[in-house]
């Protein structure tokens, strides 16, 4: 058995791959929202964060032979801990990375830190469109508190991401609980909506919606500040799912 890391758009081919090819897949995913996991007799899927601890009981108790990671490429704490698990219990660990969707003349602001980019984003003057998720509101919002500027967010539509939000004090008009993906014009009808100046998003790849994102962000004339990736691991990772597949055969017999 094969448990793959889930929750990102590649989750749903890898596995179908993976079953197809004769492995028993379990998906695991941090939230139980649906999602396409692939259609196969091979393929299970369970929901739940996962710690080290619990990582490594399901590991041992489902027979696992090896781990595949599609996690997102910011989830430095998920990688992290499944890269542990792996050498602690000596089995195989493979990970995607999605390709960059911003190329190396792109006119955008890099970042190193949301503080950074909270700092720059909020100095503008002009309202700022937060497009990373809830995991670093505090930075965002006491810059914007600071600069007195207005700040909207978009977060998934849950209850977790929504308390997380009026927790670090985001006004109830300028949250956006949306699930994407999102095409060049929704991501346009949220900026003219709030007269946005600056968007402030990850370099989540092409499939994660940053082509989207720069081109609303160029055709409204708006200040593109970008989070930087984490450093992208070294060891068994891939940026083409035929050849995280490839390694993932050439390493465990079916």
């Amino acid at each position: 058995m094969i448990l793959l890391l889930g929750g990102t758009g590649e989750s749903a081919p890898l596995a179908q791959s993976l079953a197809e090819s004769g492995y028993t897949v379990i998906v695991s995913t941090a939230t139980d929202i649906p999602l396409d996991v692939g259609v196969h007799a091979n393929i299970r899927r369970r929901s739940g964060r996962l710690d080290e601890e619990g990582m490594a009981i399901l590991i041992r108790e489902g027979g696992i032979r090896a781990i595949v990671d599609t996690t997102h490429p910011y989830a430095t704490v998920a990688r992290k801990t499944a890269r542990r698990v792996a050498d602690r219990l000596n089995i195989p660990y493979f990970t995607f990375i999605r390709p960059t969707g911003i190329a190396r003349r792109e006119a955008v602001v890099l970042t190193g830190s949301h503080e950074e980019a909270a700092r720059i984003a909020c100095s503008m003057g002009e309202p700022v469109f937060l497009t990373t998720g809830v995991k670093n509101l505090d930075a965002y919002v006491r810059e914007a508190r600071r600069a007195c500027i207005r700040l909207v967010v978009r977060v998934l539509p849950e209850r977790a991401s929504l308390e997380a939000c009026r927790a670090a004090g985001i006004e109830e008009d300028c949250i956006i609980a949306e699930r994407g993906p999102f095409s060049v014009e929704d991501n346009m009808s949220a900026i003219e909506r709030y007269s946005i100046g600056v968007l402030v998003m990850k370099d989540s790849g092409p499939s994660g919606g940053t082509p989207e994102k720069l081109e609303a962000a160029r055709i409204e004339g708006c200040l593109i500040v970008v989070v930087r990736r984490p450093e992208k691991p070294t060891h068994n990772s891939f940026e083409e799912l035929s050849d995280l597949i490839s390694a993932v055969k050439a390493r465990i017999p079916i």
